[in-house]
């Protein structure tokens, strides 16, 4: 859910050129199938896209699973697999055109590259979804590193990434817990075109099976008609440098904790810029603002059948 949201932002934002999408733990292409039908209700079926690796380094298995495609997609698209290769050749590609890589998932693709290239990764300008350093703040529900699905499911590629990458940019968790999809945005999602229609569905199934709206009432720091967490979206934000995000400089190490990944604080460590504190609204009136973009441009954008 947190993923079409991100990518819906990207495609109404302004000044962006997006030069590729690569999926991760992708058996089949699966996740691929989901990106490809995205961009094509915006019309952007010029982005190129690459199915990844099938399964994590580090466990060499499928970290879970997928909700039935009937509970997120009116009509379930297609897979589209890639050749073996094809995405550390788009990502390496992407790299050398200067792109900004926002890691929105495990860190598998970008963790290959990196071992197979690892000029190319120490090249790379790289936001990361995930992480953990302390504890979410008052009211939020408890949790704990272990719930940090990017990082945890793939520890090998994430130290990787955070060992090699050229200059990295993290976005913990613990920050994300405060930036919201609302049923209040609903009928804003609904206006916003195909797109926005798709957002709003997939987040009413969304937060009904994961039961958010009672999560919402039992922790005072979230919202009552809470639908999902915005964690990827505030990544982007962040490779955007939205001001409603605040980064600071510091100096980090990952520290193996038994099977888990922590992102620690370290004198020895290496510098990375890492999110401290966000403004909720301001950055939900811009995503907002970026989804109903997305809508409006796809809307007048000619499809591919009149142009040819």
């Amino acid at each position: 859910m947190d993923d079409l949201a991100a990518l819906v932002m990207l495609l109404g934002a302004t000044d962006v050129e997006l030069t590729g999408i690569t999926t991760s733990v992708d058996p089949g292409g699966r996740r691929a199938g989901y990106v490809r039908h995205v961009l094509g209700l915006a019309g952007r079926e010029d982005v190129p896209v690459a199915a990844g690796a099938e399964v994590s380094s580090t466990t060499l298995a499928m970290p879970g699973g997928f909700p039935d495609d009937e509970r997120r997609w009116p009509e379930p698209p297609p897979p589209a697999p890639s050749p073996a290769g094809a995405a550390a050749r788009l990502l390496d590609g992407s790299i050398a055109a200067g792109a900004t890589v926002v890691v929105i998932g495990p860190c598998t693709n970008l963790g290959l590259l990196g071992v197979e290239q690892p000029d190319v990764l120490a090249g790379a300008e790289v936001v990361l979804m995930g992480g953990w350093f302390e504890l979410p703040r008052a009211g939020l529900p408890p949790s704990g590193p272990e719930q940090d699905w990017n990082v945890q499911c793939d520890t090998s590629a994430a130290t990787v990434v955070l060992r090699q990458a050229g200059a990295l940019t993290i976005v913990p968790l613990p920050l994300t817990y405060r930036v919201h999809l609302r049923g209040a945005h609903l009928e804003r999602l609904r206006g916003a075109g195909s797109l926005g229609r798709l957002l709003a569905f997939q987040g009413e199934h969304q937060g009904a099976e994961e039961r958010n709206g009672e999560l919402g009432l039992a922790h005072p720091a979230l919202p009552d008609d809470l639908l999902n967490f915005q964690h990827d979206p505030l990544a982007c934000a962040a490779a955007l440098r939205w001001p409603c995000i605040t980064l600071e400089d510091r100096r980090v190490s990952p520290v193996p904790a038994g099977a888990l990944l922590r992102f620690v604080d370290d004198d020895d460590g290496r510098s990375v810029r890492v999110g401290i504190d966000v403004d909720a609204d301001e950055f939900a009136e811009a995503w907002l603002a970026a989804v109903e973009a997305a809508g409006s441009a796809a809307r007048v954008r000619p499809s591919p059948a009149r142009t040819r």
